[in-house]
């Protein structure tokens, strides 16, 4: 008989293991962080090591399944085809990421810079970091390279630095949800099994609203501004050509693993003959880039078999009956969708792992509620963004406020956070009055 046609009882205690990782990573995090004071706690607990706990409990559970059966069960759930595209992406982003580098995005922003008026330099630090984002596929190493431009700005410009580090945060986010290269992209995709260029139409319509609509903000408020002079240091823009590459060979269709292969070639055509860095700091940064990937692949092949677990023991049928007793129809199983994700994310403060987390429920979710793969994977996306861009712990908000020199406080840049608010207004209109109508 087919396994799928054999759905488990419904059993509540199979989701102790993902009850379990949230009070132990969730918990550790708030007494260091808060209770203790050490700085960024919750980028120093070790998520693999708390994973591996969280397995150890699903792995004692189920006592009528053989340890050895419930090994085929993690294995038949680490090695689904979706998983293995996944961590193999993953790999080949991480070295595009480390060819292109550092400079390809400076360039970027100081070329928007160099071409707008001085007036405008808010605005064009939001557009940079969406393009900058969207193309690296980072929003922490995105805000890591326009964070400092953004207090250079306000320094010079007048602008206050909160504004100028949040319109870089808000433009990181929005390319983190929509870049064909990001981690959240290539995890929402796949753990609902849909194609990028699909998950992209379906969320650049809410996306570009959201973006829009944060623009025009920016740049009624840049208008009451009194600004200075902007110095625009010396820029290769040859550099941005991988970048573009990306972008036009992802929005136009073509298989992410060649996307990807011609833009590291491009980066390597370009990085060496200009004396960017040379053969061998060359391959370091490839290197680094995959390496860099190493803790996300980890984290996806243990949350793969804890899921696996679960669903055979129960966990999914138990969560999607709690689901459907709270959220009624068509708009109810969507907002399940973005707030489940959402409560991931707050627990993990990780928008990757509260994908991959979330994304297997989500799947059966989306199945039960009549969700189109394409629509679930956006929303996934989307709502893990949303809430990633504004909690005050998430590695983005530590990163923004460490590169912009450490002066500027969580507290003072989260109002300045327009794009994140707008997203969310988007995303939840769009729910109420486009996605509640039968197509």
């Amino acid at each position: 008989m087919d396994q799928r046609e054999k759905r488990p009882e419904k059993n509540p205690k199979a989701l102790l293991p993902i009850a379990l990782f949230l009070a132990l990573y969730l918990g550790m995090g708030l007494i260091f962080e808060y209770r203790l004071g050490v700085e960024s706690a919750f980028y120093n607990i070790p998520i693999v090591v708390v994973f591996m706990i969280s397995l150890l409990l699903a792995c004692l559970q189920n006592r009528s399944l053989k340890f050895d059966d419930k090994i085929t069960v993690m294995a038949r759930g680490v090695g689904d085809r979706n998983i293995m595209t996944m961590i193999l992406i993953f790999l080949v982003a991480g070295v595009f990421v480390g060819v292109t580098g550092r400079s390809s995005a400076e360039a970027v922003a100081y070329f928007l810079l160099s071409v707008t008026p001085a007036w405008s330099s808010v605005a064009v630090l939001f557009v940079a970091s969406c393009f900058v984002s969207t193309a690296m596929g980072t929003s922490v190493g995105t805000i890591t390279l326009i964070a400092p431009i953004a207090a250079a700005v306000a320094n010079v410009s007048g602008f206050s630095l909160p504004l100028c580090v949040g319109s870089v945060m808000g433009g990181a986010m929005f390319g983190d949800n929509l870049s064909f290269i990001s981690d959240t992209t290539i995890a929402a995709c796949n753990t609902q099994g849909c194609e990028m260029r699909d998950k992209f139409r379906a969320n650049f319509k809410i996306a570009l609203p959201a973006a829009v609509a944060t623009l025009a903000v920016i740049l009624v408020q840049s208008l009451n501004a009194g600004v200075g002079a902007i110095d625009i240091p010396d820029y290769n823009l040859l550099l941005l050509i991988p970048y573009v590459l990306v972008l036009i060979g992802g929005i136009a269709g073509l298989n992410v693993f060649v996307v990807l292969i011609v833009g590291i070639l491009a980066g390597v055509a370009i990085v060496l003959p200009t004396g960017t860095i040379d053969f061998m700091g060359m391959l370091s940064s490839m290197g680094s880039g995959a390496s860099g990937m190493f803790e996300t692949i980890m984290v996806t092949i243990l949350v793969s078999a804890m899921c696996a677990l679960i669903r055979e023991f129960g966990g999914f049928e138990a969560l999607l009956a709690f689901i459907r007793h709270v959220f009624k129809g068509r708009v109810g199983g969507r907002l399940g969708v973005g707030l489940l994700v959402g409560a991931m994310d707050i627990a993990t403060a990780n928008n990757t792992v509260a994908i991959v987390m979330a994304g297997p429920i989500a799947k059966e979710i989306s199945e039960e509620y009549g969700i189109t793969p394409k629509e679930s994977a956006s929303l996934l996306d989307t709502f893990s963004c949303i809430f990633q861009g504004v909690i005050p712990y998430g590695a983005q908000m530590l990163v923004a406020i460490s590169a912009s020199g450490g002066v500027v406080s969580a507290f003072q840049i989260m109002p300045c956070l327009y794009y994140t608010y707008l997203l969310a207004v988007v995303s939840v209109v769009y729910i109420l009055v486009g996605a509640g109508r039968k197509k």
